[in-house]
């Protein structure tokens, strides 16, 4: 008998909730992520719960033990508890009565078996006891060992259901299945046939999936799996050919730097101009996407790189370059960094008596590509001279 344990099992709110629900005469049971991630020895985050009580029968036993409740999506069964100071989402067990690819209508079920049926992956189709004791439908347990993202059933029907699946295939496999048998071969396949199903996916969703992919410790496999299967180019059609292999290249680079994963800098590697409103980013991320852009464009050295673009856009560019040429980061790069951070243009208006309007910003700014062009090095008397001997 497979058991799973850990703080988040064992917590006072994660046993206030599975207990109170039990006590009623309900099956309780933590589903999906957390789960997965127990098996795994990985960090548990949100705790999900799934019951054969109605969304209404969930409200009633959690007033009777005293917790609160919050009806955050009670069309689709789901009633949000708080227990321990965290919140936890309740779901009735659920069966698909109608899908068109984007979203679901259900309809509430006592069956586990039923409930376990609709998921996307196997691998997420394990459920948990107060006590521990794993439950496993659909041999979910032996895909996870083996690291193989399988889909629950027939891949086509589960694709069918909801088209970001094909994206969330390629995600589960970055962050949990096995590079060296690569992506399942059967969902694979599915999800080429089925790529232009994409076309129908808001961009937020696409967005959503793409951060969480690119932002796995090694993503490179799966986007060339994406490309290969056509899902790439149905997301960023603007994307590199090679967009796989300059993601290998990376992957590497980062590594060789111990550098920390980021989808910003991935992102920007696959190469798409029209990546940020293609994934509709937030206006911050757009303008961390040119920035890095900008950057990279620059081809300036990493102080004058950091002085104007910030210390993170340099050094996502001085890793791109280094992807790009195969050769490692400069040496002493995070120092020279840490001084164009620093450092203050040694020239202002008031060193330029008699100057004022455009003329004063056009000296100014004369000045300011002066120092950049020196790395920051030239001094104020340096540059002042420069300038009375160019102006008389």
């Amino acid at each position: 008998m497979t058991r799973v344990a850990g703080a988040w099992l064992e917590a006072e709110g994660t046993q206030a909730v599975l207990g109170a629900l039990a006590r009623a005469g309900h099956k309780a049971l933590a589903v999906g992520g957390c789960v997965r991630n127990a098996l795994l020895g990985q960090p548990v985050a949100d705790v999900d719960i799934a019951t054969d009580a109605p969304p209404d029968r969930v409200i009633e036993i959690a007033r009777d033990a005293g917790l609160k409740a919050v009806p955050t999506g009670i069309e689709h069964g789901t009633v949000t508890l708080v227990a321990g100071g965290r919140g936890f989402e309740v779901t009735t067990f659920r069966r698909d009565v109608e899908t068109d690819g984007r979203r679901a209508v259900v309809a509430f079920t006592d069956l586990l078996e039923e409930d376990a049926a609709r998921r996307d992956f196997t691998m997420n189709a394990l459920y948990a006891e107060a006590d521990g004791r794993v439950i496993d439908p659909l041999a979910g347990l032996a895909d996870l060992r083996a690291r193989r993202v399988r889909f629950v059933g027939r891949a086509e029907d589960r694709i069918r259901e909801d088209y970001l699946r094909i994206l969330r295939f390629f995600r589960f496999h970055a962050w949990y299945g096995d590079a060296a048998a690569g992506p399942e071969p059967e969902g694979l396949a599915a999800c080429a046939r089925l790529a232009g199903g994409i076309a129908g996916l808001s961009r937020e969703r696409l967005g959503a999936e793409m951060r969480k992919l690119l932002a796995a410790p090694d993503p490179a496999q799966s986007v060339a799996a994406m490309a290969h299967a056509g899902v790439l180019a149905a997301v960023l059609p603007g994307a590199r050919n090679d967009a796989g292999a300059a993601l290998v290249r990376l992957v590497a680079a980062e590594r060789a730097a111990g550098a920390a994963p980021g989808w910003p800098r991935r992102l920007a590697v696959l190469g798409d101009p029209e990546a940020a409103a293609l994934l509709r980013l937030s206006r911050a991320q757009a303008v961390r996407q040119a920035t890095i852009g900008a950057a990279l464009a620059a081809a300036a050295p990493a102080a004058a790189t950091a002085w104007r673009h910030g210390t993170e856009a340099a050094r996502d560019a001085a890793l791109l370059r280094a992807a790009e040429t195969g050769r490692p980061l400069p040496a002493g790069l995070e120092a020279e960094m840490a001084r164009g951070a620093a450092a203050r243009p040694p020239v202002a208006a008031r060193d330029l008596p008699g100057l004022e309007g455009p003329t004063l910003g056009a000296a100014l700014r004369a000045i300011e590509a002066e120092w950049l062009a020196s790395d920051l090095h030239a001094t104020r008397a340096e540059l002042l001279a420069r300038h009375h001997a160019r102006h008389g």
